[in-house]
């Protein structure tokens, strides 16, 4: 079989904090931006990879979801534990320098971790966690 990764989904509660992040702080290129106000579906990648993908999407959107659903989303999302994403890069230290100058929230510093992998993590504004990972 012949698959790949097309999109991945991220949530966001305000897209402009959000482009700010991904656009600005990590130098992503936006791919579209469709909607308006706070729904809107935008999609980001890096820059020179036009085939991967993140869309940053109102999570409450979907009318399928209940106000239940609707109140454990934000509660998920406040906490950081609803959305994540592992990033990768050859120069951890230089790409945590940019990040962290974006004035963003710092989950955790550069670390070699136990299982043999050296990253870091912060929040995006809308709560996800974003790891980026060292290659080596």
């Amino acid at each position: 079989m012949d698959i790949t990764i097309h999109t991945s989904f991220l949530p966001h509660d305000d897209p402009e904090a959000s482009l700010v992040f991904y656009r600005d702080v990590l130098g992503f290129e936006v791919r579209s931006d469709v909607g308006s106000g706070k729904m809107r579906w935008i999609t980001v990648g890096p820059v020179g990879q036009p085939d991967t993908r993140i869309l940053l999407a109102p999570p409450l959107a979907d009318p399928g979801v209940t106000d239940e659903e609707r109140r454990v989303i934000r509660e998920m999302m406040a906490k950081g534990t609803y959305g994540w994403i592992i990033l990768a890069t050859p120069d951890l230290d230089g790409v945590f320098e940019k990040v962290q100058a974006g004035d963003v929230e710092v989950v955790q510093e550069p670390v070699e971790q136990p299982y043999g992998i050296r990253d870091c993590a912060f929040r995006d504004p809308a709560g996800n966690m974003v790891r980026i990972q060292e290659v080596r």
